[in-house]
């Protein structure tokens, strides 16, 4: 299996110990097909999701998802650093 899929990482999450519901496993397909977003941004989107709420939030994940989805994300660093500047309006909106 190659590991830069989806299916490794979910599986990786699982040999590590996190376990995801078969629920949250059903929407993160669910949101990787409906955004047509190629798996390594679902795959981010899951990361992220996780180490910011430290578990799975549906709701999160799919606006992370939608956010790196835009065809102008062309790397994983313009991704992490989209996330982050979301991120930073986030907080200083909110403080």
């Amino acid at each position: 299996m190659d590991r830069n899929t989806l299916a490794y990482f979910l599986e990786d999450l699982w040999s590590k110990g996190f376990k995801l519901s078969d629920e949250d496993v059903q929407f993160i397909y669910f949101g990787n097909n409906s955004s047509n977003a190629p798996e390594w941004k679902t795959i981010i989107a899951v990361n992220m999701t996780l180490k910011i709420q430290q578990s799975f939030d549906p709701s999160f994940f799919i606006s992370i998802l939608e956010l790196i989805s835009n065809s102008s994300i062309t790397s994983k660093r313009k991704a992490y650093e989209s996330i982050e500047k979301q991120l930073s309006i986030a907080r200083t909106t909110y403080e």
